[in-house]
């Protein structure tokens, strides 16, 4: 059974950072295409950030603009590295993915994570 954990959340003033961890029990993430999405209040869930088996990466632009996040992974583990937090980033994020999932291809992954809550706030 697969299933997908992510920890690092927490709280942070405007400004901070926060680095989120993804790990999966019962799948190898190596080649897998993997994404962050999250969930701010009253909104709809997006996608965020992903990586692909060849570690090219995707962002949205919220996240991207001035390198505020960074989506990196090793052979174990998925990161979302948060610089320079603003309140707007406050949601739960969740890390998400399945052999079948592709980075370029949109659409929502099969094996999703409990998320993680991210409150940014002063």
């Amino acid at each position: 059974q697969v299933h997908l954990v992510e920890i690092g959340g927490g709280s942070a003033q405007p400004g901070g950072s926060l680095r989120l961890s993804c790990a999966a029990g019962g799948l190898t993430l190596d080649n897998f295409d993997i994404a962050w999405f999250r969930q701010r209040p009253e909104k709809e869930r997006e996608g965020i950030a992903c990586i692909t088996g060849n570690d090219y990466t995707y962002y949205v632009s919220s996240v991207k603009e001035r390198g505020r996040f960074s989506i990196s992974r090793d052979n174990r583990k998925v990161y979302l590295q948060m610089n320079n937090l603003e309140p707007e980033d406050t949601a739960t994020y969740y890390c998400a993915t399945d052999p079948t999932y592709h980075c370029s291809g949109g659409g929502k992954p099969k094996y999703w994570g409990q998320g993680t809550q991210v409150t940014v706030s002063s």
